[in-house]
């Protein structure tokens, strides 16, 4: 199937490890040209290269801390020196740290918002020029906590929905434009975030993690995690040429876990 991705060009931010880099290698093997970016420069030459072999686009990358203004400035000016511009933006960044609400402090907080709002709203002002011209797509990769809150995870509770708020905002703002914007949680999608948060679980209980991913699969109705792959290919769809109507919506790839409409 033709997604007409082929020589488009694409911007994933936070794409060295985990879901950002399993949307990169979509994009990738669709024929598009991709930009990626993460805070490690290692990691980041070595996922360009083994991505530049999965298609035919050319695959760039730069350094950047999406919680920092001028670094995101800096990258989507990069990325459209060496694309020409933008047709599809990815926003993606790493999840803050679980806490409930007596443990976390000012600075966290506020950590948070700048690394999980104030950079989805970034990227999207930078680009929106881009945009414009392309009639382009956005996808924010969230988490299922903007549909149904996660116990111990207070400040992704709260700030994820506040993403799914803005999406659906600019979605009547953008429109005129033609530029389709959507969200996409995560369940329980087997990355490193995933390991973390069971590890963390492990421990509180004084329990194996084994004991922690068996008790967690079981609670999923499909009873497994789900792969990277299967993650990529719903924002693949959303910010392909194959959707031409779906925008301001929140959606979830979490094998039936979430309860939530």
């Amino acid at each position: 199937m033709d997604l007409g991705l082929k020589g488009k060009n694409v911007l994933v931010l936070a794409s060295s490890k985990g879901l950002g880099r399993a949307v990169a290698e979509a994009y990738a093997k669709a024929g598009a040209n991709v930009m990626l970016s993460a805070r490690t420069e290692q990691a980041l030459i070595q996922t360009a290269e083994e991505i530049a072999s999965l298609g035919n686009g050319n695959v760039y990358w730069k350094t950047c801390d999406v919680s920092k203004k001028g670094e995101l400035r800096e990258l989507v000016d990069f990325a459209v020196s060496k694309l020409g511009g933008i047709d599809v933006l990815i926003t993606n960044a790493g999840g803050p740290p679980p806490g409930k609400f007596e443990q976390l402090m000012d600075d966290q907080w506020q950590s948070a918002f700048e690394l999980n709002v104030m950079s989805v709203v970034r990227a999207i002002r930078f680009c929106l020029p881009y945009l414009k011209k392309s009639k382009g797509k956005v996808v924010n990769i969230t988490s299922m906590s903007m549909k149904e809150p996660v116990s111990g995870l207070l400040l992704s509770n709260v700030f994820r929905t506040g993403i799914m708020g803005l999406a659906k905002t600019l979605s009547d703002e953008l429109a005129e434009y033609g530029i389709l914007i959507n969200t996409v949680g995560p369940g329980r999608i087997y990355t490193d975030r995933i390991k973390q948060l069971n590890k963390a679980t492990a421990s509180a209980a004084n329990i194996s993690e084994t004991e922690v991913r068996e008790k967690s699969e079981a609670s999923i109705p499909l009873g497994r995690y789900g792969k990277p792959e299967e993650f990529a290919n719903a924002i693949l769809f959303l910010a392909s040429d194959m959707n031409s109507y779906i925008t301001g919506q929140a959606f979830v790839v979490d094998g039936g876990l979430t309860k939530a409409y």
